[in-house]
């Protein structure tokens, strides 16, 4: 028996017109069960009973819940899924005043070898469905407060291309969860046919982590860029027609005298002047047996202030959920290698 978390309203406009339904039972089904959050189909009294029979044979409505959580002093929340079944995943949940954002993966791993990140490190234990992704937003306590998504977990979300995307019409569609397109941030360490897929396809903001603004520095630590330089990206978002509120940017995460000179500075100025993409500057998180250290704070904001009067927006973000392992680089920490 299939999953019905993860299917479409259009998925489900096909399966039920072999069947002799409309598409109107079918927007009736999905808005139920995403908007409504309607559990079974036993209780969709809007749909008749024959539809409900059928569908209660053909899916099954139980969500994807997590096994264990564990709580940070700033009150980020990170959730475990999937270890029974030996893909284990990680979820955090991060409030913060009226925003709540939840940090979700694509992947269980990561196959992107980047080692400054302990989910590379993990191994790559295979993809997520878009019904393990939603099931992260809609199965944990605090689901109905969520404001804003971020695909920042586990995984190179760009490179499960096909199920981010269904999972970002689920999240959006007035028939889904009905979150805006502006308040969902993907992040990818850039992957250019996906990348220009996810433009197309796609309303939802991009973040583009970049490490170094010079190509060969930035190969040694993001493999990826030996075959879809960053540069071509950025460009590619350059000349991308401004549309509505999405947002294209850069995430920096400043190591001490490894990419926080003034030469990376000025270069990052360069390759940026002229675009609208933001700058996001991130603290380093250490990994262990890392001797590298995050840049001071004056530095970052330093960074921060001369990007900003070059004309190139720019912040520096605080960590949150470090001290369980839920921060930027540090998701499968505790998770068997």
């Amino acid at each position: 028996m299939d999953q019905f978390c993860g299917v479409t309203y259009e998925q489900l406009i096909q399966f039920l017109a072999g069947n002799g339904y409309s598409a109107g039972h079918a927007l009736k089904a999905v808005t139920n069960y995403y908007r409504r959050r309607i559990p079974d189909f036993r209780s969709m009294a809007n749909l008749p009973k024959p539809v409900r029979e059928l569908l209660g044979r053909e899916y099954q409505t139980e969500l994807f819940s997590p096994v264990k959580y564990e709580v940070s002093s700033d009150q980020s929340v990170k959730y475990l899924f999937g270890a029974d079944e030996g893909k284990a995943f990680e979820t955090v949940f991060i409030p913060d005043g009226k925003r709540k954002t939840v940090c979700i993966s694509t992947q269980s791993g990561c196959r992107m070898g980047c080692p400054f990140c302990l989910t590379g490190k993990y191994g790559f234990r295979g993809n997520l469905t878009a019904g393990e992704i939603i099931g992260q937003v809609m199965s944990i306590p605090s689901s109905r407060e969520i404001t804003h998504v971020v695909f920042m977990g586990m995984g190179e979300p760009l490179d499960n291309p096909g199920e981010l995307l269904k999972a970002c019409e689920i999240l959006t569609s007035s028939w889904g969860l009905a979150i805006s397109p502006a308040n969902i941030t993907v992040s990818t360490v850039g992957i250019t046919p996906a990348v220009t897929r996810f433009l197309r396809e796609s309303k939802c903001n991009l973040t583009l982590s970049l490490f170094s603004p010079f190509a060969d520095e930035r190969a040694g630590v993001v493999p990826a860029e030996k075959r879809y330089p960053a540069r071509e990206i950025i460009e590619m978002l350059r000349g991308y027609p401004e549309t509505g509120k999405r947002r294209f940017t850069v995430a920096y995460v400043m190591i001490s005298d490894v990419n926080d000179s003034e030469a990376h500075l000025e270069e990052l100025i360069k390759l940026l002047s002229g675009t609208s993409i933001r700058v996001n500057i991130l603290p380093y998180h250490v990994i262990p047996g890392d001797s590298c250290k995050p840049s001071p704070p004056d530095r970052m904001q330093y960074f921060r202030q001369k990007l900003t009067v070059s004309g190139i927006s720019a912040s520096v973000r605080r960590s949150r959920g470090a001290d369980i392992s839920a921060a930027c680089g540090l998701l499968a920490a505790g998770l068997k290698k």
